[in-house]
């Protein structure tokens, strides 16, 4: 299926590296062009550089059919001393930054149908300890999909989420490397291993495709089995 997405033109936030560079790769492997998004070519966080963005990416590309919203941030610490200003800036890049994306990438998508797919987290559904900014993000997100799903498929756009279980990346450093932590995980994980980026991806490119012409406002747990328990 090579050519899956061939001929699609998509925007992938935060793909310099894990599961967005990942699903950038997916994309053009199955025949999309795709432009990657950084943190050094905007910041998620400032509506008007988003915009900028999508406004360069559309041009660059003639158009846009698929838009995924995967830049996110985290801090993580106790909610207790948790400052405003670090709450912010997850909540301003998690959430408003995907949703200015989307009404940025509105019309082009809408110019034929087009897909959103936002990488949501496990943590949309159950509670994170020292990780409330993060996990509040998330669970907007979800609801966001959910929302802009309705409103938008008369426009031909479908909007769906991806969210994954743990994966290994650098965003989860912290938690591979405590042996307690990494440990009780592993053994809550029915498939016995930690996700890579590119078992993530799958789900993204089948989000993106024809495969879901007839599926928005769905999230879809790419968790190993570990949301089946409980």
């Amino acid at each position: 299926m090579s050519g899956l997405l061939a001929g699609r033109r998509a925007l992938v936030t935060g793909a310099t590296r894990g599961i967005g560079a990942a699903a950038a790769d997916a994309l053009a492997e199955h025949g999309a062009r795709v432009v990657r998004l950084g943190s050094r070519d905007a910041d998620m966080a400032d509506p008007d550089a988003v915009r900028a963005a999508v406004a360069r990416a559309t041009e660059e590309l003639g158009g846009l059919d698929v838009l995924v919203n995967n830049a996110g941030t985290i801090e993580r610490g106790p909610s207790a001393e948790l400052a405003l200003e670090r709450w912010d800036r997850v909540l301003d890049v998690n959430l408003r930054g995907a949703f200015v994306a989307a009404q940025a990438a509105y019309e082009a998508l809408a110019d034929g149908g087009g897909a959103i797919v936002n990488i949501a987290s496990l943590s949309a559904r159950f509670g994170v300890r020292q990780g409330a900014a993060y996990a509040a993000s998330k669970g907007g997100l979800v609801q966001l999909t959910r929302a802009l799903a309705l409103e938008w498929a008369p426009a031909g756009i479908r909007v769906n989420a991806v969210a994954p279980g743990y994966v290994a990346t650098d965003f989860t450093r912290a938690l591979q490397d405590d042996p307690g932590r990494h440990a009780s995980i592993l053994a809550r994980i029915p498939m016995g291993r930690w996700a890579t980026p590119q078992d993530i991806a799958g789900s993204v490119v089948y989000f993106a495709s024809d495969l879901a012409a007839y599926v928005t406002g769905q999230v879809l747990y790419a968790d190993g089995g570990y949301s089946c328990d409980g």
